[in-house]
């Protein structure tokens, strides 16, 4: 008689996701629910039997949507092997060709049927008319899906993918499907429309004369006119990645480096940027350096001269974006600077090298993979940028804004639009191609197995001296932009009535007692709460999926590994506008029909800062010797394991940039905002912007200016909540430059 294993010690995730498929499809609503996915009132409401609600084995009983029948077949083979050995070749071979079989014909039966029956002649012809239509998927499809996508990379993995290694081969699988799902699908939805025809067609003619027009590739600043808008996107993007690099190193430096008194208010300075609105800053700079700017008054009067408009182009857009991803760069680059071994630095000065020397020849090398993905970082954020070239770039032509107004604008060309995008895509790329052949296949590795009691060394002082003095003008710049901020709060009437008043703060925030008790009067609470909300739960999705595809880059080695890389890339590299229209049109009809719902925010945000998560746990991780995974497993802890009890607590400096940086974003975010918000979930950056249009200058900014409070507050939580890395037992003490 053949002996079996007991299936719940033996495959405890193979149980879990059968009776997790059996769930979704015998007990939840297959199709989405009207009322919103975290609403449960269809439990009360004529659930199971009413079609709306009912699961599937309902729909199929009552004779309705019979195509979801064939789904039982593969959904029940699993069974049969759950008591097998993995070792057994019908193991392997049941959960992969089960787990394909379900998962394709969910794809399969999701997009052949529409909202008007079959989606293609050849299924019409072939089968009649269907008579029925398809539905958004709701709870029942979803955790189906995912049951059989995760029975299949079980299955991959017991045929000895990667080592067998079931945690390995199913964060692949799953970062593949949602990378693929709401980055490619949309993005390339959109991108068809390059080669779209007036008559609905395809051409390659339609596609090269947008790409080649000469707004997009003139040279005509050469000779005193204007650049196309490729030219300068490129122009400006160097420019800002050098400096925002440049500038967060310094700050880096100065905050774990230097015995400066205030690297705590300095930290939170370099942060402050990042937690404001963009429009908001350019509209700071405006009213200091603008042709009325209190500084551009100031100095005409001074010297005598006329008042320009300097601000309005180049100058003013480089300024208010190196002022707005500075901090991206600083909170990539602390966690690389802190994580240098300092007793590789010690070990240099103990063979005669002076300070300057060590920090040149061994502590600046160390830092290139950190210097690299900051310097993308920001690159990608200045071509991905539209707040403030709209808002200041004059006659200054970038492709996020032409992209903009291809699509808003009176042209409505949704063909340029993707045209452009395209060439932002391809900057893009090319940028993190050059980065790869910066840092190349040199070792960056400080932190080992053995313990560091060092401690890391003061800055030398040819070096202290400019960074202490760049760092302190930058300070008092920062503090002056956003005293104005504040300020302008108060104002009763910018620019007319310049009297102090709370009245904007009274009525977008007031509260009011009645006989049903606490009463959010102010007319920005729904937006303040909806967007709290919505950044809260995008922010932790969004560290983790992040690190998760940073682990398997940089530990991991597989088939299309670069490809895999790429697509992590692709939703950052794409302006928000894009990003935006290409949801609505590729969500707003089944099979994933979530166009006006909270949900199509949150994915939004997490695809779209993904890449800060992934580029921070990369830099991180570099850093880290593969002997730490190696002694884990030796042990005999498994991957999952070793990725959350030894990898994750030495990311900590990566942890928090994920969260700060996707927090606040999702709070701060507007290009894909403006075409996702509904009645029902307004966010507060639409709101503000409601009231910019409406003139109403002074409540934008109070809102402003609380969301900037609200989100310090939340940084200094986040930061509290994740703690920070300890490399050194030592407590720091001067050791002279």
């Amino acid at each position: 008689m053949r002996r079996v294993n007991p299936a719940a010690e033996a495959h405890p995730a193979l149980v879990f996701w059968i009776a997790a498929g059996w769930v979704g499809y015998l007990l939840l609503p297959w199709y989405g629910i009207e009322d919103g996915f975290f609403r449960f009132e269809w439990l009360i409401d004529g659930y199971p039997f009413d079609e709306e609600y009912a699961p599937a084995v309902f729909l199929i009983a009552q004779g309705e949507k019979l195509w979801l029948a064939p789904l039982l077949l593969p959904l029940a083979a699993p069974l049969f092997v759950v008591r097998s050995r993995k070792t057994d070749p019908e193991f392997a071979t049941v959960l992969t060709i089960a787990g394909a079989l379900g998962f394709a014909w969910l794809i399969a039966q999701g997009f052949g049927i529409g909202i008007r029956g079959f989606n293609f002649s050849w299924l019409t012809a072939l089968f009649g008319d269907l008579g029925d239509r398809q539905f958004g998927m709701g709870y029942g499809a979803l955790i189906l899906a995912s049951s059989f996508l995760f029975l299949f990379t079980q299955g991959i993995a017991a045929r000895g993918a990667i080592n067998g290694d079931v945690f390995v081969v199913s964060a692949i699988g799953g970062v593949i499907v949602i990378v693929a799902t709401f980055v490619f699908f949309p993005i390339g939805r959109t991108f068809l429309a390059a080669f779209i025809t007036d008559t609905g067609g395809y051409s390659l003619a339609v596609f090269a004369s947008k790409f080649f027009d000469d707004r997009l590739w003139g040279l005509g600043c050469l000779w005193g006119a204007r650049c196309g808008a490729a030219w300068n996107s490129l122009f400006l993007a160097i420019i800002v990645g050098a400096t925002t690099t440049s500038l967060g190193l310094s700050f880096a430096l100065v905050v774990s480096r230097s015995g400066f008194r205030f690297k705590r208010g300095l930290r939170m300075l370099t942060v402050l940027p990042i937690i404001t609105p963009p429009f908001v800053i350019g509209l700071a700079l405006i009213l200091l350096f603008g042709l009325s700017g209190t500084v551009t008054v100031l100095f005409a009067e001074v010297f005598g001269t006329q008042p320009t408009r300097w601000l309005y182009g180049l100058p003013g857009v480089l300024i208010a974006q190196t002022l707005a991803y500075t901090p991206i760069a600083f909170l990539v680059l602390i966690g690389v600077v802190e994580g240098v071994s300092p007793s590789m630095e010690e070990a240099a000065q103990t063979l005669r090298a002076n300070t300057w020397q060590t920090f040149r020849t061994v502590s600046l090398p160390l830092m290139r993979p950190g210097l690299a993905n900051a310097f993308l970082l920001g690159f990608i954020e200045s071509m991905a940028d539209f707040g403030n070239p709209l808002v200041l770039g004059g006659n200054f032509d970038v492709l996020s804004t032409e992209i903009f107004f291809a699509i808003v604008g009176a042209q409505y060309d949704q063909g340029r639009a993707a045209v452009l995008a395209m060439v932002l895509l391809f900057f893009t790329l090319s940028a993190f191609y050059v980065q790869r052949m910066w840092l190349g296949r040199k070792g960056y590795t400080t932190v080992t197995g053995k313990g560091d009691a060092g401690v890391h060394p003061l800055m030398p002082r040819r070096l202290a001296v400019p960074v202490m003095v760049v760092a302190g003008i930058w300070g008092a710049f920062t503090v002056t932009v956003y005293g104005m901020i504040v300020y302008g709060s108060f104002v009763e009437l910018w620019g007319v009535r310049n009297t102090l008043t709370l009245k904007h703060y009274i009525t977008a925030f007031s509260i009011r007692f009645n006989e049903h008790g606490l009463h959010w009067s102010g007319s920005a609470w729904d937006s303040f709460w909806t967007t709290i909300q919505i950044a809260a739960v995008a922010a932790p999705l969004t560290a983790a999926v992040g690190l998760i595809t940073a682990y398997l880059l940089t530990r991991q080695t597989f088939a299309g590994k670069n490809a895999f890389e790429f697509g992590t890339m692709l939703s950052f590299a794409i302006p928000g506008t894009v990003i935006g229209v290409s949801y609505i049109l590729a969500f707003n009809v089944p099979p994933i029909e979530i166009t006006g719902t909270g949900i199509i925010l949150v994915v939004s945000f997490i695809f779209r800062n993904m890449p800060v998560g992934v580029r921070a746990g990369i830099a991180s991780m570099s850093q880290l010797d593969k002997s730490l995974d190696e002694s884990s497993l030796t042990l005999g802890a498994n991957s999952w394991q070793t990725f959350r009890r030894v990898i994750l607590p030495l990311l900590r400096p990566a942890i928090l940039a994920a969260l700060v940086f996707s927090f606040v974003r999702a709070m701060t975010a507007i290009s894909a905002v403006i075409f996702l918000v509904s009645a029902e979930y307004d966010m507060a950056t639409s709101y503000i912007i409601g009231r910019v249009e409406n003139n109403d200058y002074g409540l934008a900014i109070a809102y402003s200016t609380t969301l900037i409070f609200v989100m310090l507050a939340a940084v200094a939580l986040l930061n509290r909540l994740v703690g920070r890395i300890q490399i050194g037992r030592r407590a720091h003490f001067a050791t002279g430059a």
